[in-house]
Formats: structure tokens, C-alpha cells, sequence
């Protein structure tokens, strides 16, 4: 019970500094850029709300064995892979649940936005709520219909989908140090930094 609590608080926590990095991105491109750079902002949004729930939905769809196989031949990223589908609730919780729900509520509040913004500088604030609807209406659309395709894709090639993401985590790794270069020992890795 108590690990679930403190789950749920770091989920959270996670999530509110998550949302507040995205408004924040929003508002200074709003302020200080064209109209147009804001719309490519929120659509940006919705497009990673949907890339993540391909991600979320192809962890908990794909099955160890390939990896296994992959890995054994040293393939990158396929001990991520397998990692990833190990921990597949965890993996689907931040990707659908976090990152999704951020996304879907952050498009919602930079559409209002916009949809004000456009209202109050062309001076149409009899249709205010027609553009209103409109606007959410397109981003519920693009959203919606983003993961219903998304979701068929991630089931259908679950493992590709994965492969890739672990593959660009695993080079990640390396960028930070988190992971060693594979087939070096630690002379050599000293040596390479030198």
C-alpha cells in the first residue's frame, strides 16, 4: 500500500512538472511569435500525446522472444527491449496514462487559448463559441483518430515499434554514461576518453 502511495505522489509529481515544462514552452512561443508557430506548437503537443500511446501500446503488445534472439547477436537496443517489456505496466502507465493525459489536457488548454487569442485580434466575439467548438472539435478528431491508428499500428509491429525505441534509449544511455560501449573494457573506455 505504501509503495503504491508513493507510485501515485512520484506519478504526480512527475506530471505537474511535466505539464508546467509544456505551457511554459507554449506561452513563450505565444507571446513572442507568429499565430502560426503557436497552432504548430499545440498540434506538436497532440502529436506526441499519439506517438506515446503507439509506444505505451506496442510495450504491452509485444512479446520477449524476438529480443531474445536479437540480443544474442548483440543487436542495439534489444536487452532495452527486453527490459521494456518486462516492465510493461510501468512503461504503458507513464506512456498512456502520464505523458497521454499531459498531452490531452495541455491541447486543450492551448486551444482555448488560441481560440481567444484569434476571437480578441479579429474582433469576432459573436462567434466566439463557434470557433470554440470548431477547435475542439479538429484537436478531439486529430487526437482520437491519431491513436486509433496509432494503437492498430503499435499491435500489428509491436516489436519494430519497440526495437526502435529501445534502440534510441540505448544510444541515450551511452550519451550519458548511464551504459557502456559493448565489447570495451574499462582500459579501453579510458582510453577512447583520453
Amino acid at each position: 500500500m505504501a509503495a503504491n502511495s508513493q507510485r501515485a505522489f512520484r506519478v504526480g509529481i512527475l506530471t505537474f512538472f511535466l505539464s508546467i515544462s509544456i505551457s511554459l514552452l507554449f506561452q513563450l512561443t505565444h507571446t513572442g511569435t507568429a499565430y502560426w508557430v503557436s497552432v504548430v506548437v499545440l498540434f506538436i503537443v497532440v502529436f506526441w500525446g499519439i506517438i506515446f500511446d503507439v509506444i505505451g501500446t506496442a510495450t504491452t503488445a509485444a512479446s520477449e522472444k524476438p529480443f531474445h534472439a536479437m540480443a544474442s547477436d548483440r543487436v542495439t537496443g534489444a536487452k532495452k527491449a527486453i527490459e521494456l517489456v518486462r516492465k510493461a505496466d510501468q512503461v504503458a502507465n507513464f506512456c498512456n496514462d502520464v505523458v497521454g493525459d499531459i498531452c490531452g489536457t495541455v491541447s486543450g488548454s492551448i486551444s482555448a487559448a488560441l481560440v481567444i487569442d484569434f476571437v480578441v485580434k479579429n474582433n469576432l466575439n459573436t462567434y466566439r463559441d463557434l470557433f470554440s467548438l470548431l477547435v475542439v472539435g479538429l484537436v478531439s478528431a486529430v487526437t482520437v483518430g491519431g491513436k486509433a491508428a496509432g494503437k492498430s499500428f503499435a499491435i500489428k509491429k509491436s516489436s519494430f515499434i519497440l526495437l526502435k525505441v529501445a534502440f534510441i534509449l540505448e544510444k541515450f544511455d551511452l550519451l550519458l554514461g548511464r551504459r557502456q560501449v559493448p565489447g570495451k573494457t574499462k582500459r579501453q573506455r579510458k582510453k577512447s576518453k583520453m
